[in-house]
């Protein structure tokens, strides 16, 4: 068994408010749980509201398969358009560890 763990550190747009926040990454997380199957929170940086740190993590008996899934998750990430992409943290654990 694998666990693949992301960590993305995002910079918001024109933001000015945590209301204005959360419309703009509650979309975002409930669109990775919905498009890739993955469990999916806004885990850090919750009083600040230009920036937002989202984590995933994914589980399965593959690490190609587990690969695969981050790599798609973190284009989507990078590529929406309202969020600038700072910096992404990327774990692999297997059940030795």
């Amino acid at each position: 068994m694998y666990v693949g763990t992301l960590s993305f550190d995002l910079l918001l747009g024109d933001v000015r408010s945590l209301k204005e926040k959360r419309s703009v990454i509650r979309p975002i997380v409930a669109e990775i749980q919905r498009k890739f199957s993955v469990s999916v929170a806004e885990t850090g940086d919750q009083d600040l509201y230009r920036r937002a740190e989202i984590g995933l993590a994914v589980v399965s008996g593959d690490t190609a398969h587990l690969t695969a899934v981050l790599d798609r998750c973190e284009r989507f990430v990078a590529g929406r358009p309202e969020v600038e992409l700072l910096s992404v943290r990327r774990r692999l654990h297997s059940d030795e560890d």
